[in-house]
């Protein structure tokens, strides 16, 4: 192993999980001096009585174990819980400059936030402000606009429902629907591009259709990192000898072989389960041109007379089927198979897979939805599982895997920059007040706003905004025109650093925290992937007496800037039972008696009815969408041309820099790396550990450019590459996304390789 300073890239051959995992959570609780706390939180962490893991979004399992979470989660709980402090002291010896010019890896390592902060323009500080100030001052700026839609109010998947509901409540009172969201970066193609098909944007499946699958498929998702729990699902799917097609660009080590660090026999004997029984090693930008492959597959073996379709399903539940049938047998195999780069075989091969399977769950990730055409390339999936009546049955079903945990439950409970009329009239009925009618902004719309002038304040309900956006540049311009950034958060991250005239650090009650409130303990709600509610109740002492609950935060806001609103805000901001009975009252058919449902310590399943073949769109049928063609991104450019995907390394959670290291990669303490195919690197005369610079191509007259990156040789297929976000932002233009969902398009970004004139630390190359 090196040392902390040196950056080395050492290929990694273990199996994925078991004692690998085991050090890194035991590594990581001793670093954040949480070895005993963190203990006592795992224990209670995914557990009925307990909170829910503040990481991603998968779901608890149907029987639970005595510890029930993965080292993501682990990480995600030590340095919540953490020992270090960011104190006002913190604050008087560093300058904003001066905290700028440090890493956001060093940023997340100071620990908690103490108390509320507001930006001093003489010092370049941060100062202590008083709550009563601080919700004075956001106040007065909202009132001081010339039109509510110039404020952002933007939303981290990690905001509870009973929060996320009432935010929605309040920014439509104060008359806009700006509601920039992290889902608009990751998963809104599933929101935006499922609902025409099947007449609602979420996944299908429920925990237990593992148990009955007959065939999985993981497309565009690293498992191990992204949702290590997932693994357990499907581990004990390959022992029962079901197979597992992975489609994805990059090998990703838990899907080769995965170790279960709760599986002691395979810890004691060093064992472990090889995953996937075929890797469709993809080109970027490829998937389109294999689902076509494989409709083409199955519509040939129909012909032939071979009954692959489920025709009584199809004839009943759907509409569209001629359409889709011409598209794809109009598709070339030589174009199928020069743009997918896998060969008519190995399409036919997991084609026959899809065929033999008479219950298939199709798993995606951010490889699917982060393209320009991501939508629509998520109704392709919905089109292959509608030819076999793969929904409304036992172990079939679609399963976006989402990340950030209640990422999904913010938006069923009214974080929407695009409402329906029908939500708008119930929350009329209820609350009292007329709601803008009027769409509001996405993520990429509220920056051009700020570009342009006409936002001038955006208030962040948790997450680090601007680091996640594309255009790192611009966008950094673009916030340091508001006249007000307003920052609720747990850590100190770059969001708070790039901020508008005015600004503050509002510190928030930790997901792993007690809430108390005048009327006792309160809890909070959160949504699962699959749709399952249950509640969160912390654990833990909050970090300080000066942090406040994000519902307190809201309700306050509230308070302070609609001083004339018939809202009982004081009255929601000590009892959540009362929201969750709004809850109820605004979406009566999902949240029905939710006060009820959740007293049940495995919470409920809120209605999804493809799940009963049940199709709420115009024609009362699933749809299958036709996408012509068989590209799906940009096209080459010229010879040098590649294609980038961004990626998360395993020691990360979305923009959370946990360590500069990516285990399963081999790559040790650097994030300044490019992975490429060896023979592409050979073709421009590149050896393992050069340093390079990329350069985005465009035609807007700005130049994009990272410089800095070791080259490393790794399996990637030809023509692609990938390396870190958000290190690599800056190359994603903010004109580049899906248009259907407005989700950048960071997983196909058009790059050439240019000459570095920058200063990189040498990499060890060791094996």
């Amino acid at each position: 192993m090196s040392n902390e300073k040196t950056p080395e890239y050492k290929p990694y051959h273990h199996p994925a999980g078991g004692w690998g995992a085991a050090g890194a959570t035991a590594k990581v609780l001793m670093e954040q001096s949480v070895l005993v706390k963190g203990s006592r939180g795992l224990l209670a962490m995914n557990q009925p009585g307990g909170f829910k893991c503040p990481s991603c979004a998968f779901p608890d399992p149907d029987h639970r174990k005595t510890l029930e979470f993965c080292e993501n989660g682990a990480k995600a709980l030590a340095h919540e819980a953490t020992k270090g402090r960011v104190t006002r002291e913190f604050f008087e010896k560093y300058t904003v400059t001066e905290l700028m010019q440090k890493s956001d890896y060093w940023l997340e390592m100071q620990g908690r936030l103490t108390e509320p902060m507001r930006y001093d323009a003489q010092s370049d500080r941060y100062v202590p402000v008083a709550w009563d100030d601080a919700f004075a001052l956001i106040g007065k700026h909202l009132r001081a606009l010339d039109s509510p839609h110039q404020a952002e109010f933007y939303t981290s998947g990690r905001t509870a429902n009973e929060t996320a509901f009432l935010y929605s409540i309040f920014v439509r009172e104060f008359g806009t629907n700006n509601f920039p969201d992290c889902s608009n970066m990751c998963h809104e193609p599933t929101s935006r591009g499922l609902a025409p098909a099947i007449g609602i944007g979420k996944g299908t499946i429920v925990m237990g259709d593992f148990e009955h699958a007959e065939a999985i498929f993981v497309i565009g998702q690293n498992t191990g990192t992204n949702s290590p729990r997932m693994m357990t699902n499907l581990v004990e799917a390959r022992k029962r000898g079901v197979p597992i097609v992975l489609i994805n660009p990059m090998p990703e080590r838990a899907l080769i072989r995965f170790t279960e660090p709760q599986d002691v026999l395979q810890m004691g004997t060093f064992g472990s389960t090889p995953i996937s029984s075929e890797f469709v090693h993809v080109r970027i930008g490829g998937d389109l041109a294999i689902f076509k492959g494989m409709m083409k597959a199955l519509f040939e073996a129909e012909a032939r007379g071979e009954k692959v379709l489920d025709l009584d399903f199809i004839h009943e539940h759907t509409a569209g089927l001629d359409a889709l049938r011409d598209d794809a047998m109009g598709c070339s195999w030589d174009e199928i198979t020069r743009i997918s780069g896998i060969t008519e075989a190995q399409i036919r091969k997991i084609a026959d897979i899809y065929m033999k399977s008479n219950a298939t769950i199709i798993c995606y990730g951010m490889g699917l939805t982060q393209h320009q055409e991501g939508s629509r390339l998520i109704q392709q999936v919905a089109n292959l599982l509608l030819l076999r009546g793969n929904f409304g049955k036992p172990g079939a079903g679609i399963a976006p895997i989402r990340g950030h945990s209640n990422v999904q439950g913010d938006r069923t409970v009214g974080i929407d920059e695009k409402p329906t009329e029908a939500y708008l009239d119930r929350v009329r009925d209820v609350f009292g007040f007329e709601p803008p009618r009027e769409h509001g902004h996405h993520v990429l719309e509220a920056v051009e706003a700020m570009e342009a002038g006409t936002a001038k304040v955006f208030f962040g309900m948790g997450g680090n905004f601007i680091r996640a956006v594309p255009d790192t540049e611009r966008s950094y311009a673009a916030m340091r025109n508001l006249n007000l950034t307003v920052g609720v958060a747990t850590k100190l991250n770059r969001g708070h650093l790039v901020h508008g005239r005015d600004a503050l650090i509002l510190p928030v009650v930790a997901r792993s925290e007690i809430i108390r409130t005048q009327a006792g303990e309160q809890f909070v709600t959160i949504e699962d992937a699959m749709s399952n509610v249950t509640a969160s109740r912390g654990v833990f002492e909050p970090v300080t007496e000066h942090v406040l609950p994000e519902t307190e935060i809201v309700c306050r806001m509230a308070m302070a800037t609609l001083p004339n609103s018939r809202t009982p805000w004081a009255e929601y901001m000590v009892d959540y039972t009362l929201i969750r009975d709004r809850i109820a009252a605004v979406y009566p058919e999902i949240y029905a008696d939710f006060s009820e449902k959740i007293k049940d310590p495995h919470g409920f399943h809120l209605d999804i009815p493809p799940r009963r073949r049940v199709w709420k769109t115009p024609n009362g049928k699933a749809n299958f969408l036709v996408l012509p063609g068989l590209e799906v991104n940009v096209p080459v450019k010229d010879a040098a041309m590649l294609r980038l995907a961004t990626i998360r390394s395993h020691d990360q959670y979305n923009t959370t820099i946990y360590s500069n290291s990516d285990r399963y990669r081999g790559v040790y303490n650097t994030r300044l790396v490019v992975f490429m195919n060896k023979d592409d690197m050979a073709e421009r005369g590149l050896s393992n550990g050069d340093v390079i610079g990329l350069e985005t191509y465009s035609d807007d007259g700005i130049r994009r450019y990272v410089d800095g990156l070791n080259v490393l040789d790794y399996p990637m297929p030809r023509g692609a590459i990938a390396g870190y976000y958000p290190e690599l932002n800056p190359l994603l233009p903010l004109d580049y996304f899906d248009e259907i969902s407005g989700t950048p398009a960071a997983k196909s970004i058009p790059v050439k390789v240019v000459e570095s004139v920058a200063s990189a630390p040498p990499i060890r190359i060791a094996g």
